[in-house]
């Protein structure tokens, strides 16, 4: 699949909520339970240090993410996102190209380490893609995570030097 990563722009917003909302819906990847609406959408991307949105050859937004502080001061240098793909593009490399792009952004921003707080543990996919980038796992929180149906998983958090 031809996949291109640039960052995000006003008109993108609409896509941006969509995919975004399609993994909080899902309930197994991030920890938001309210969906959002352009509104809200608009303004929690236009907070982020970067936003970048993986589009094909027809412009259509596949994928998108979100890079930010994951704390201030003296551990202002560690950066956090996240990643969220459409249904539909799922396993085809949207993803590896998502994080490509956001270690890019996070180093010209001024980062030196990415962290990611709480991947959960049967996010396989996103593991593995993070693993074969470099990323190395710091441990294990059980139960870290309540999955939509209400049961625990364990979550791992992972870095990256930059």
């Amino acid at each position: 699949m031809d996949v291109r990563v640039r960052e995000y722009a006003g008109p993108d917003v609409a896509a941006m909520v969509e995919i975004w909302n399609q993994v909080v819906e899902d309930g197994v990847a991030f920890p938001q339970e309210e969906p959002l609406n352009l509104e809200s959408g608009g303004a929690f991307f236009a907070g982020q240090t970067c936003c970048g949105v993986a589009e094909d050859g027809d412009g259509r937004v596949l994928g998108m993410y979100i890079l930010h502080p994951n704390n201030v001061g003296r551990c202002g240098h560690i950066c956090n996102a996240s990643y969220a793909v459409s249904r539909d593009c799922r396993g085809m490399g949207v993803g590896e190209a998502l994080v490509r792009h956001c270690l890019e952004r996070a180093r010209e921003a001024g980062f030196t380490i990415l962290q990611f707080n709480a991947v959960v543990a049967c996010n396989t996919r996103a593991r593995k893609l993070y693993e074969r980038l470099g990323f190395v796992q710091l441990g294990t929180i059980p139960r870290g995570f309540r999955m939509k149906d209400g049961h625990f998983e364990d979550i791992c958090p992972y870095y990256r030097a930059l």
